[in-house]
């Protein structure tokens, strides 16, 4: 009787080392690596939320001390038209995207040179770090929106059928803090000085942005204004909150999405130009 034949052996599995395929899959990459822009993102919320001494205060906190602030400058001092609301709505209610930009703005901005150690270790698509830091921009957003509701109602002011649109001024803000973010990202990596002027943009952002006064009393300016993209992001925010008791500038609406859509792809593209080029000098 012949002996049971041997079991062949598995043989390794095939390794190819092929030139550009991971370009070519990268858009791939980032479905299959989702799970580690959710690890990403969870990690930053706790650090923000369970780690730190304020935790969900400081995201109450810092807009109630902006929103005194503001409206001492602007309703008290600079005496700026509110239209029959009450001040304090007009600022909070601006103040609420310019919290959600700046949040999602400088996450992403600093995202990169915050997760050195990963990047220069693992291999993963790049793109998932700075977008992966929206998520605290936000959780903090909701917190400030769960807070300014009730606020609005004590006001007198009943949000209407107008709320529906929220969610896309809301998309928009993070569109233009995620393009802007992934050019300021890009370039801290290479030149650290740029993380000093993330700052400086914001400082001065806060006024040219309608964060505490309305555009539409303020019609010889209102075009000037609306060549920022936050302008028509601020105006159509309020608008959803209050109700329609503020005006949406059309034209300057869609400055704001032909804004957003060159930043979004020109950040995309800038982004990935450099992306080799990260784990070399981070």
């Amino acid at each position: 009787m012949s002996p049971p034949a041997l079991p062949t052996p598995a043989l390794p599995p095939e390794i190819v080392l092929e030139a550009g395929r991971a370009s070519a899959h990268y858009w791939r990459d980032l479905w299959r690596y989702r799970e580690l822009a959710g690890f990403l993102a969870w990690r930053d919320i706790k650090v923000r939320y369970k780690q730190a001494a304020l935790g969900v205060a400081w995201a109450v906190i810092q807009p109630a001390v902006q929103t005194i602030l503001l409206t001492f400058v602007f309703g008290k001092l600079a005496k700026m038209p509110d239209g029959g609301l009450p001040y304090p709505l007009i600022v909070l209610t601006g103040l609420l995207p310019w919290q959600l930009f700046t949040g999602a703005f400088t996450g992403a901005g600093n995202s990169l040179v915050g997760n050195a150690h990963l990047i220069s270790k693992v291999y993963f698509p790049r793109l998932l770090v700075p977008l992966s830091s929206l998520a605290i921009a936000l959780v903090d957003f909701a917190v400030m929106l769960a807070l300014a509701l009730p606020l609005i109602f004590f006001f007198g002011v009943v949000p209407s059928w107008q709320l529906i649109f929220l969610p896309l001024f809301v998309l928009l803000t993070l569109v233009i803090a995620f393009g802007a973010g992934l050019w300021i990202t890009a370039l801290t990596v290479k030149y650290r000085d740029f993380r000093y002027i993330t700052p400086f943009i914001l400082q001065i952002g806060v006024f040219v942005t309608p964060v505490g006064y309305r555009t539409d009393f303020l019609p010889n300016w209102r075009d000037l204004l609306a060549l920022n993209p936050l302008a028509a992001v601020v105006d159509g925010m309020r608008w959803c909150l209050l109700g329609g008791r503020t005006a949406i500038y059309l034209p300057g609406l869609g400055v704001s999405l032909a804004v957003a859509t060159i930043l979004l792809i020109s950040g995309i593209w800038f982004f990935r130009k450099t992306e080799r080029q990260f784990a070399d000098i981070i």
